[in-house]
């Protein structure tokens, strides 16, 4: 079966079969936080697979980023919805978790037996370098794609300034470029463009999904704390959590800090260096950089559950994921037959496109981050007047890490190589690096 994109060309509908095979290898590459999430998805479900088209992927992005939560987990059970209805939604937001989750349980287990495992860390030195090479060439084909003309990359690049060196916060770059847009699209003519689709869902069908998944999301964390009392530590987990997940707008990056500082010093579930290890399995892990949250139930529960320390540390998991990412499917579900039909309207139209622009520059500030902590062991931050400006120390340079990311840019870029060959060279040579000189 096939669809007619907004280009018309014939773009092909996959099976459900089909699409499950390429969730399940979304989800288990999907490193490098939300840069390399969106890039992986825009390469393998835009250009390789072609089952969603841009026209279609940046609105729906758009959309996503301003929503609470993980934004990549949103874009993918939007476009999973878009494919098969809820169960392409929820089969594309679970493939997407639940490897990463996997992975972050295992390696909770391990770090609360043993501490900090060094050859995970080595081995994902190469596969973090293998990113930053996707993260590059993602930025470059959406910039070509969404940077229309020259109002559109002064917005891309003020955003960059705003978000990179001024620190202002995410939602009110959004804000103010949506703001610009809709002013911009004053008088423009209504024309529906041929992405837009008829709306097939009520009100009262909206307001049902949302109270439906309400209840999913809020019922068995209630039956966690009247089954356990609310000072009870799984309890304390579902409530921290599901309040993290209401207010982190901008993505996870924007939300670690006030999480680190609630876990450490407020409930004292683990230490500073306890909690930058667990952003570090984070951010080398696939998955969702907001995953740290189960590495954080996990120990919480693991240490004051007051049971068997490796059962209630994977409930504590298991509370906190369901805590952050149940309300995901929430959002999606109730608000996505309404995303395209907002292009319909002019000045919603060049309000999204704005916020289409200023989001090429919330990517450029993600992979300017990314480098920056891929390539130098110590990066820190200093304020010069009204601006904030990250600095690298030279000495901590890893030449590994640089000769690798450029490694990395040859196989994409030059050798044409594909994604899992990238990342598995990537990471073999980091492993054998450090080997080297253990041997002699």
């Amino acid at each position: 079966m096939q669809r007619t994109s907004a280009r018309g060309a014939a773009a092909p509908v996959p099976t459900f079969g089909e699409a499950l095979g390429v969730w399940a290898k979304i989800g288990v590459l999907s490193f490098g936080g939300p840069a390399g999430q969106i890039a992986l998805m825009h390469r393998i479900l835009v250009d390789e697979r072609k089952w969603i088209d841009e026209q279609r992927f940046l609105p729906a992005l758009n959309f996503c980023m301003l929503l609470p939560g993980p934004e990549a987990t949103q874009l993918a059970t939007y476009v999973g919805w878009r494919m098969h209805g809820i169960k392409g939604g929820l089969a594309a937001g679970l493939l997407f978790v639940l490897p990463g989750a996997a992975v972050i349980l295992a390696l909770s287990v391990l770090y609360a037996q043993f501490g900090r495992l060094p050859a995970v860390e080595t081995a994902f030195v190469g596969i973090k370098a293998a990113v930053l090479a996707i993260v590059v060439e993602a930025l470059l084909r959406v910039s070509r794609r969404a940077l229309q003309g020259g109002a559109d990359v002064a917005i891309a690049a003020a955003a960059f300034v705003g978000i990179f060196l001024l620190a202002i916060p995410f939602p009110v770059i959004v804000a103010a470029a949506a703001l610009i847009g809709f002013m911009r699209g004053i008088g423009q003519t209504h024309a529906v463009p041929a992405t837009a689709e008829p709306i097939t869902v009520s009100a009262a069908g909206t307001v049902g999904t949302i109270l439906l998944w309400l209840g999913i999301w809020i019922v068995p964390l209630l039956a966690i704390a009247g089954l356990l009392g609310p000072d009870h530590v799984l309890a304390q987990i579902a409530w921290f959590f599901s309040k993290l997940a209401v207010v982190t707008f901008g993505g996870a990056y924007a939300v670690l800090a006030y999480m680190a500082q609630a876990a450490v010093e407020g409930y004292g579930w683990l230490d500073a260096g306890e909690m930058l290890d667990g952003l570090g399995l984070a951010e080398t892990t696939p998955g969702p950089l907001i995953l740290v949250t189960e590495f954080v139930g996990y120990l919480a529960a693991h240490r004051f559950g007051g049971g068997s320390p490796l059962l209630l540390g994977a409930l504590g998991a298991a509370v906190a994921l369901w805590a952050t990412f149940v309300p995901c499917f929430l959002w999606i579900f109730a608000f996505a037959p309404y995303i395209e039909r907002l292009n319909s309207e002019p000045r919603l139209r060049s309000a999204l496109r704005a916020v289409t622009a200023a989001v090429v520059g919330v990517i450029f500030n993600l992979a300017v981050w990314f480098a920056l902590h891929v390539v130098f062991a110590e990066v820190s931050e200093r304020n010069l007047g009204p601006l904030r400006v990250l600095v690298p120390d030279v000495a901590s340079v890893s030449g590994v890490a640089l000769a690798l990311s450029l490694l990395a840019i040859a196989l994409l870029f030059v050798w044409r190589c594909g994604i899992i060959t990238t990342l598995a060279v990537c990471g073999a040579l980091a492993l054998a690096w450090e080997a080297v000189p253990a041997a002699l």
